[in-house]
């Protein structure tokens, strides 16, 4: 389904955009902070396919899941374990998170078209706002964006609306004009609660679950069919 079934006006005025899983395989370099930061705490590594199924949350949920599922890690609820650990996985991150990152297929055409045709984009992340605009920076995305969200910008971040409601209230845009664009739960809740249609791609970080699932208006395979 192309975006013009979906608006009177056949474009939404505002698009906005998850970012990993979305636009941007992070994955791999995830991954490899983990993995350092796991060394480091002497605890066994994780490898890409079980971080692809723990992203989505933010930061602090990766290391989380992380710690919890190594056996030789301290319980969960040993604070200073997971202080050190987010210490850790932050540092090492920072050093490699546009090393084997990968834009997917479709996301640079796409952005360009919306651009052209004036459609105002945004970007709404749950991964912390430095890391965000680091990898903007390093993949040439931010020219294509107005409004960039991290997940520590607000005091919620998503499933909950408030990023979006935020973006549309920024941007003056109603949410009967707004699409969320992203490959999880997170986005697909957050932008029913606030009242706007959602497409979700099938390739992304969804812990392990079909998209379908959480009936978002749109699923696609490659972002360029919302305009082809």
């Amino acid at each position: 389904m192309q975006l013009t079934e979906l608006y009177s006006a056949g474009l939404p005025r505002l698009v906005l955009f998850d970012l990993d899983g979305t636009l941007l395989d992070s994955v791999p370099d995830l991954a490899l902070a983990i993995d350092r930061m796991l060394a480091a705490l002497e605890l066994p590594p994780a490898g890409q396919s079980q971080v692809r199924n723990w992203v989505g949350n933010g930061a602090q949920a990766l290391v989380k899941r992380a710690l919890a599922h190594s056996p030789a890690a301290v319980d969960g609820t040993d604070t200073d374990q997971f202080d050190r650990a987010f210490a850790l996985f932050l540092h090492h991150y920072g050093l490699c998170c546009a090393e084997q990152s990968t834009l997917y297929p479709g996301a640079e055409a796409l952005l360009s078209f919306l651009q052209a045709k004036q459609v105002l984009l945004g970007l709404v992340t749950n991964k912390p706002i430095g890391f965000t605009e680091q990898l903007l920076d390093e993949y040439n995305l931010r020219r294509f964006f107005t409004l960039v969200l991290g997940g520590d910008t607000l005091a919620e971040k998503k499933p909950h609306p408030m990023p979006l409601l935020h973006a549309m209230e920024k941007l003056s845009i109603a949410p009967e004009h707004t699409l969320m664009v992203g490959d999880s739960r997170s986005d697909i809740r957050a932008a029913q609660a606030a009242g706007c249609k959602v497409a979700a791609v099938t390739y992304g970080y969804n812990h392990g679950e079909p998209v379908d699932s959480y009936q978002p208006d749109i699923i696609i395979d490659n972002l360029i069919e919302l305009i082809r």
